[in-house]
């Protein structure tokens, strides 16, 4: 018997994430999504995982360029939520106004405390997202910056509840 949805919400909506912004260049189009769904997810090769949404420009544009790169958003977060967390069209740059690096990968966010480019190895349908399984073939980190960390009000949707601060040190 399965409990009554709101019940199981809370619950998944403590599971505690980072964010990132995942940019990606194909035949010249660039595009970015906010994604919080991200895991490490081996050693050998490394591997992580990101999940987006499906229908959402950006992924299919990451299926098509088959690599992106992982921009990881610091504790100053609210301009890149804003920019990449709702819907937009390819055809509008989102980009302007940043400092922003080109690489194979896709776009580097120089505001972003970590980047981590990978290629794709996979993608499965999960749901109403898909997840992408990507190999780590680049990256760089900022010395001593923390990520920002969100935790849900519900695992049902993507409102944020509270954001975490992490201990100093």
């Amino acid at each position: 018997m399965r409990e009554d949805l709101e019940t199981i919400g809370a619950a998944v909506g403590r599971i505690v994430s980072g964010c990132s912004v995942l940019t990606t260049v194909h035949n010249g189009r660039s595009g970015g999504a906010v994604v919080s769904f991200v895991q490490q997810a081996a050693h050998e090769p490394l591997m992580i995982t990101v999940c987006l949404k499906q229908g959402q420009p950006a992924t299919e544009l990451v299926g098509a360029a088959e690599r992106f790169l992982l921009n990881v958003i610091g504790e100053d977060h609210t301009e890149l939520l804003k920019r990449f967390g709702g819907d937009y069209s390819l055809e509008d740059d989102a980009f302007v106004g940043l400092g922003v690096r080109d690489t194979d990968f896709g776009p580097l966010i120089e505001s972003c405390i970590a980047h981590i480019g990978c290629d794709v190895r996979s993608r499965i349908p999960v749901g109403d997202h898909d997840l992408f399984v990507g190999e780590v073939v680049a990256g760089g980190a900022v010395d001593g910056a923390q990520p920002y960390l969100l935790r849900r009000a519900n695992g049902l949707d993507y409102c944020p509840d509270v954001s975490i601060p992490l201990p100093p040190g």
